[in-house]
């Protein structure tokens, strides 16, 4: 779950799409007026529902605005639910939403630690965020067939709450690793660039576009290697080739064309990880700036400064990723297998990645599977609400929420 400090209130997508509109007029000749509009519409965060931008460069920063969950999937015939609340032990809060919480917590009977994300069934229906949950939903069942995404193996309600239970990993975000150090060598920004472009090329060939790619969605496991989550901006149903019109993401990782409010395809994820693989060389994303205004402009118009230090190849790359005219993006017309091609990637055996048996260039230091020594201690100080123990019922199963309810099987 991406978990926020002093959310925002969230904006309707209608409300959005008329930003959209502004920012498209204004951007055909009208640019002396656009800062002055973003600089008026700032406390309204129109470019991220609940979403602000880092207020101060890494790695002084060292407090975060997140994003909460959001967009799209079909609804399924009710189940019965499978599960309680109390069939859980809850040990700590490891994150914090717009719509709830985050906690670990240990299955009381089989034992395993997971992540357990609790969400407020009112204040999503208030913000018509039903559609956005079941999408969620969606794609958390698919990263159980995936070692680089996250996945769901319960699912619950109560009269008033949500339950995703997911899987716990405790290696930290790579948001959090990157403040602490900076920016990373060349060759362990290959390893995770090649491990996200994975599970991107796997989202993408079951049709899904991930649309938030950004280090604080990127988790490490205690082996080291890479784990997608929160895929609330998630979009179904969108083969390569495809077009998306939604107004969404985060800033400073906003593609072009979407800033533009142009349709969009499935390439706004490679220019994605072509900001994350920037930041992780060079520790800021490419067009970064105090200023949402001047980071947009920059993001439209200014060349790529690409730095000393990073190899021809991995240059090759970013400048590759981060094209601006969609029709030469790298990924555009083949996906993950135009990377995969790629001299940066020569090192790379995709096959052994997959199977995780490359050794990853860094371990996280945890002790145990419950270790929470990289989760902020924001989080983890603070108590465990005590209705965490309400029990489901089966008042909780609301035509709202039909089809929730899930349990893996063996």
């Amino acid at each position: 779950m991406t978990v926020t400090r002093g959310m925002t209130q969230g904006m309707t997508y209608s409300e959005m799409r008329r930003l959209v509109l502004f920012f498209s007029a204004l951007l055909k000749g009208r640019k002396i007026l656009f800062k002055d509009l973003l600089h008026k519409l700032s406390p309204y965060q129109p470019l991220h529902q609940h979403q602000n931008t880092r207020k101060i460069p890494r790695p002084w920063n060292k407090k975060r605005d997140k994003a909460a969950d959001r967009d799209t999937v079909g609804t399924e015939k009710s189940q019965p639910s499978l599960m309680n609340p109390s069939d859980f032990d809850y040990l700590k809060v490891i994150g914090k939403g717009s719509f709830g919480k985050v906690l670990l917590a240990r299955h009381g009977k089989q034992g395993g630690y997971y992540a357990v994300k609790v969400l407020r069934k009112h204040t999503i229906v208030m913000r018509k965020e039903q559609h956005h949950v079941m999408v969620e939903r969606s794609v958390l069942l698919k990263g159980l067939q995936h070692p680089f995404l996250v996945g769901l193996h319960y699912a619950f309600q109560t009269p008033n709450m949500l339950y995703f239970v997911v899987d716990y990993v405790n290696g930290g975000e790579l948001f959090y690793h990157l403040q602490k150090e900076g920016s990373f060598p060349e060759s362990r920004s290959a390893f995770y660039s090649a491990e996200m472009a994975m599970a991107l090329g796997y989202l993408h060939s079951l049709d899904i576009v991930y649309r938030d790619l950004k280090p604080e969605n990127i988790l490490l496991d205690s082996e080291g290697h890479v784990k997608l989550t929160d895929f609330g901006l998630c979009k179904e149903g969108v083969a390569v080739g495809g077009r998306m019109h939604t107004f969404c993401g985060t800033p400073e990782y906003l593609a072009p064309e979407v800033l533009q409010g142009h349709t969009y395809t499935p390439a706004v994820d490679w220019w994605g990880l072509g900001s994350v693989l920037f930041e992780m060389l060079y520790g800021l994303p490419p067009f970064y700036s105090h200023s949402k205004a001047e980071m947009f402009e920059k993001i439209l118009h200014a060349p790529l400064h690409l730095r000393s230090g990073p190899s021809e190849a991995a240059c090759s790359l970013l400048e590759g990723l981060l094209e601006r005219e969609v029709s030469k993006r790298l990924g555009e017309s083949r996906d993950i297998e135009e990377l995969q091609e790629h001299p940066f990637f020569a090192s790379i055996s995709w096959d052994g990645l997959l199977a995780k048996k490359v050794t990853a260039p860094f371990i996280p230091n945890v002790t145990s599977p419950c270790d929470i020594s990289y989760i902020d201690p924001e989080f983890t100080l603070e108590p465990v609400p005590a209705s965490m123990n309400d029990r489901c019922s089966d008042g909780g199963r609301t035509e709202t929420f039909l089809g929730f309810s899930y349990m893996k099987t063996a």
